[in-house]
C-alpha cells in the first residue's frame, strides 16, 4: 500500500518514489517465479490526474524455479513496466454501478494496493515454459539422464516384443566353436 496523500488530489502534480517490497505469496507460475518474501525493487513516479493518481514505473526481482525440459534450476531477475490508473473512490461505501467499473483500480481512500498491479504483470511477463538455455534438449525418455550432461548418450534400438522370444531362442543355441590355432 502507498499513501497519495502528499499528491493532494491536485491534477499535474507527480512525485516519484523508488522503494523495496517484500514479495506477496503466489507471484509467479508452477515451475517459475518470485519467492514469497524476497524483495521487489520499484521506481514508481505517482501522479495525480482527475480521475485519479496514475502510477507508472518498474518493478524488478529475483526468479527461481525450473527448467521445463530438464528440470534444472533456474535463477534470474525479471523487470517488468507497470502502468494502471487508480481512481478516486469518491462514493465512499456505495456499490460500484456498472459492470465495466469491476476491472476498474480504485484508491482506498488515500492508499493504493501495488499487489494486483504487480501480479498481473510479472506473471504476464513469465515465460509459458521457462527454459534453462534456449537450446537445452532436455531428459533421455528411456532413463532421465541429463542430455546436456552426455551429448553422446544413445541407447540400443528397442527390441519389437512379438521378436524378443525369436531372440532369446537364438541366444540358447548358440554354441563356442573352437578354432585351431595357426
Amino acid at each position: 500500500m502507498l499513501d497519495t496523500r502528499e499528491l493532494g488530489r491536485r491534477p499535474g502534480t507527480q512525485r516519484t518514489k523508488s522503494t523495496s517490497v517484500e514479495a506477496p505469496a503466489g507471484l509467479g507460475i508452477d515451475v517459475l517465479g518470485v519467492p514469497e518474501g524476497s524483495t521487489v525493487d520499484l521506481d514508481l513516479r505517482l501522479e495525480a490526474v482527475m480521475e485519479g493518481v496514475l502510477v507508472t514505473g518498474t518493478a524488478t526481482a529475483g526468479l527461481v524455479g525450473q527448467c521445463v525440459r530438464c528440470l534444472e534450476p533456474i535463477e534470474e531477475s525479471i523487470s517488468v513496466d507497470l502502468q494502471e490508473l487508480f481512481v478516486y473512490d469518491d462514493d465512499r461505501g456505495a456499490p460500484h454501478g456498472d459492470d465495466e467499473d469491476d476491472d476498474v483500480s480504485r484508491l482506498e481512500g488515500d492508499l493504493l494496493d501495488l499487489e494486483p498491479l504487480l501480479r498481473d504483470a510479472v506473471v504476464l511477463a513469465l515465460p509459458y515454459q521457462p527454459l534453462c538455455r534456449d537450446d537445452c534438449p532436455g531428459l533421455c525418455v528411456e532413463c532421465g539422464a541429463r542430455l546436456a550432461d552426455d551429448p553422446e548418450h544413445r541407447h540400443d534400438d528397442p527390441i519389437d516384443p512379438r521378436w524378443a522370444a525369436l531372440g532369446e531362442v537364438a541366444v540358447a543355441q548358440e554354441v563356442p566353436v573352437d578354432r585351431p590355432q595357426d
